[in-house]
């Protein structure tokens, strides 16, 4: 039974136009600087180099996330949709939704579930107009995706806003108490805000954490991985954050960290099965 990376961006389409891969040269510097060196398929924009580093890492399946993110660069749900039919079961989609527009987002995220997608990437703080995750125009889309319990993707760490207080992890824990039956998956971690992300994983059971490329020898990594192989080793979901991150040095270096096997299977397979209902 293969890995499932959590975030995974393939150098195709819509992607390619996101700072991610038209500024090479800073991403390069941010893989070198978490202690990697940049991958050839991330460098070459090559698919076919993607999906062999894929192979040869034992990843399963990849996580697409489709996003409308201001200056970071947007990715459509149609992109996505196209790399999941290219690739058939290699890759989960996340769809995006335009937080503006209520009813057009909930006709979206119904749209997105019936051709496959299986969760909802929500980034508040980089949208064009900049909104914080526990922003009341954000509760009609929550509550939607609580109702068709479809989990959700919300970016508040790393860059997730004009400032720092778009991470602040006390608005999250106000969202996940007002939504308790929805799956929420922290991308990049909630980084850095390590110490107090984990307090409210361990206080809100909803709450799933996918530090990714933050997890990387960044500063409050150490406390990840104790997080990781005791009270949230059902919770913590592995990700790569390709291409900031190469997808086989990931694995690679994964692998020698302190994490009983046990755990360790949990979250490069099987806390991602079950909450996707894989």
């Amino acid at each position: 039974m293969g890995i499932i990376d959590f975030r995974l961006r393939p150098p195709v389409l819509g992607f390619l136009d996101t700072l991610m891969y038209n500024a090479g040269e800073r991403r390069d510097g941010f893989t070198r600087t978490v202690g990697f060196e940049p991958s050839l398929a991330a460098q070459q924009q090559s698919m076919e180099l993607l999906l062999k580093e894929m192979d040869d890492a034992d990843i399963e399946h990849g996580v697409v996330v489709g996003r409308r993110a201001g200056m970071l660069g947007s990715v459509s749900n149609d992109d996505v949709l196209h790399i999941m039919q290219t690739h058939g079961k290699r890759f989960i989609g996340a769809a995006s939704i335009d937080p503006t527009s209520r009813r057009g987002a909930c006709d979206t995220i119904d749209q997105a579930i019936e051709q496959g997608f299986k969760l909802v990437n929500i980034e508040p703080g980089a949208y064009p107009v900049p909104m914080y995750a526990d922003d009341r125009r954000l509760y009609p889309i929550y509550a939607h995706c609580e109702d068709r319990g479809v989990p959700i993707i919300l970016m508040v760490g790393g860059t997730a806003g004009p400032d720092l207080s778009y991470s602040d992890p006390i608005r999250t824990d106000r969202m996940l108490a007002d939504f308790p039956l929805l799956k929420v998956v922290v991308a990049h971690g909630g980084w850095p805000w390590v110490n107090e992300i984990l307090h409210v994983a361990f206080r809100r059971p909803n709450l799933y954490l996918s530090p990714d490329m933050y997890f990387s020898r960044m500063p409050g990594w150490e406390a990840y991985v104790k997080a990781a192989d005791s009270f949230l080793a059902d919770r913590m979901l592995y990700a790569s954050s390709f291409p900031f991150c190469p997808v086989k040095g990931y694995r690679d270096w994964f692998e020698t960290l302190p994490i009983r096997p046990e755990n360790r299977r949990k979250l490069m397979r099987e806390n991602a099965r079950a909450l996707l209902g894989l």
